[in-house]
């Protein structure tokens, strides 16, 4: 069964996501956080919830991207941001089984970037990923005090596949156990299940690499008043931080100076069983 999905934005402070509906329920998860009103290009990132549009990077500098810290702009369907490296638009439009926001993205031939739809969504601890098994994932250190190999001295990232990368469980949440697990997954599709309800999230995009993110917090992140919070990430590119982009792990701009994608939401996990 699949329902419409409501989506609402905010194009004064980031373009953000606000909320991501469906028959009643509210996926994206929120938190108070006043001082996101104010801030200005260069100042650290406050974390709001919903969904961020991160790009050219997820971590690194600018900490979570241009785009949150800007406001944009409205021209006929689409919503756009400008920076001094590119133009991002997005049109999103909702559908009969969801929702698709389509992003088109100009800057010089050659420009590397990452993006993600960094989706902070509001489960329960019943909730689990779902991902085609046997995916190619990436760990990223703060998972090193949960496995049980030492971390390869100077490494980034370890690899392993989905769903229990170096036998570390991800597709299960469960409840606050105080850890937080960063992981990249080769995959182009995944869907959340909570109970009886169903989201999936499908990226596309021609010659241009794709993962789905991974952002498991129980309650580990940050030290200092920790809270629990989910991030599912369809992404541009293979990393969180483009400083670290090895070749093939960043998207690159082609000739043409321009890159087009286009994310896809549904009530349904249809896509799953078909994600390469």
């Amino acid at each position: 069964m699949t329902v419409p999905l409501d989506i609402l934005t905010d194009l004064d402070h980031g373009g953000r996501w606000t909320s991501l509906r469906s028959a009643g329920r509210e996926w994206l998860w929120r938190r108070e956080a006043p001082e996101r009103e104010s801030v200005s290009p260069g100042d650290p990132f406050v974390d709001a919830g919903g969904l961020e549009e991160c790009i050219p990077t997820v971590r690194g500098t600018p900490d979570h991207g241009h785009a949150w810290s800007r406001a944009w702009s409205r021209e006929a369907d689409r919503d756009v941001i400008q920076s001094d490296h590119f133009t991002l638009s997005r049109t999103i439009r909702s559908t009969t089984d969801g929702a698709e926001s389509d992003y088109v993205l100009t800057a010089d031939a050659g420009f590397r970037f990452v993006w993600a739809a960094h989706a902070l969504l509001d489960l329960s601890d019943r909730a689990t990923v779902h991902i085609r098994d046997g995916a190619s994932a990436r760990l990223f250190p703060e998972a090193a005090p949960l496995l049980d190999q030492a971390w390869p001295k100077g490494a980034a990232w370890v690899e392993g596949h989905w769903p229990a990368p170096r036998g570390l469980r991800l597709d299960q949440l469960g409840p606050d156990d105080g850890t937080a697990v960063g992981a990249v997954v080769d995959a182009s599709c995944c869907c959340v299940h909570d109970r009886t309800d169903r989201l999936s999230l499908a990226l596309e995009a021609d010659g241009q690499p794709i993962s789905i993110a991974l952002w498991r917090n129980l309650g580990g992140f940050p030290t200092t008043h920790p809270y629990r919070s989910t991030g599912v990430e369809p992404m541009l590119g293979r990393v969180f931080d483009l400083a670290e982009a090895g070749p093939g792990d960043a998207a690159r701009v082609p000739a043409s100076g321009e890159v087009r994608w286009r994310l896809t939401l549904t009530t349904n996990c249809r896509c799953v069983r078909t994600a390469v």
